[in-house]
């Protein structure tokens, strides 16, 4: 970039840009300030809470299995998950299949894996 800068008593004290690295300036200015906005906005609506689709609320309230549905929107796979829960494979998906419910400390262990609390995987 090809800066002039200009000194006052030994100080800069002004830089002179090409207009057009100036207009980029203003460019990146501007969509860091719609940045800012979106982010200010989005934290008014939600007050900081988790958005989330629609299409993940609509399998939960059509009754899929909210491990499996959580795990896919994270998008882990199994054995990621089963890992970072410290449990195996096949567990897992005995657990999201329906043939094993899972004790509390295995739901709890899942729940933290996905960034969740307990009360979103245990459906009443």
């Amino acid at each position: 970039m090809n800066v002039q800068v200009i000194e006052k008593d030994g100080q800069p004290e002004w830089a002179v840009v090409p207009y057009k690295t100036y207009q980029q300036l203003l460019e990146d200015a501007e969509m860091l300030q719609d940045i800012r906005d979106y982010d200010a906005a989005k934290q008014a609506i939600t007050g900081g809470e988790e958005l989330i689709p629609s299409t993940v609320v609509d399998a939960l309230v059509d009754g899929e299995n909210a491990i499996r549905v959580w795990r896919e929107y994270r998008g882990m796979t199994q054995a990621r998950l089963a890992k970072v829960a410290d449990i195996s494979v096949p567990y897992l998906s005995q657990l999201e299949s329906g043939k094993r419910t899972g004790s509390t400390s295995v739901l709890r262990a899942i729940a933290q894996a996905l960034d969740l609390t307990l009360d979103d995987l245990v459906v009443d």
